[in-house]
């Protein structure tokens, strides 16, 4: 599975058990065996990291929503044997739990307070 697949499949089993909500909007779509299915969209969740990318920090205090684990690439480290051209593109993928939050569980990045 992919990061995305593995995150949809988990965001609709988190939904069912109430951790998080739904947005409302719903989607038609076909299942393996042909039938029409509709797919209620889930709130948003991303890692730290993700919300950091977006603009937003996790507010002071906040626990993940849930943790389960979704592929990471590590690059091999550059040693001096290495050709430039390759360093930095050969490495390992692997599986880690990371901490997944919601929206509700951040706030937008103030650039005046981040140069202060």
């Amino acid at each position: 599975m992919t990061n995305e697949q593995i995150l949809m499949v988990q965001k609709q089993k988190l939904a069912e058990a109430g951790v998080l909500k739904y947005t409302g909007k719903v989607f038609k779509g076909v299942n393996p065996a042909g039938e029409e299915i509709e797919i209620k969209e889930v709130e948003p969740i991303h890692t730290v990291k993700a919300w950091n990318d977006l603009g937003y920090y996790v507010k002071r205090g906040e626990h993940a929503k849930a943790k389960f684990p979704i592929w990471f690439w590590k690059k091999y480290k550059r040693t001096d044997d290495t050709d430039d051209e390759k360093a930095g593109e050969s490495g390992d993928c692997y599986m880690r739990t990371a901490s997944w939050f919601t929206f509700d569980q951040v706030e937008k990045s103030d650039d005046k307070k981040a140069k202060s």
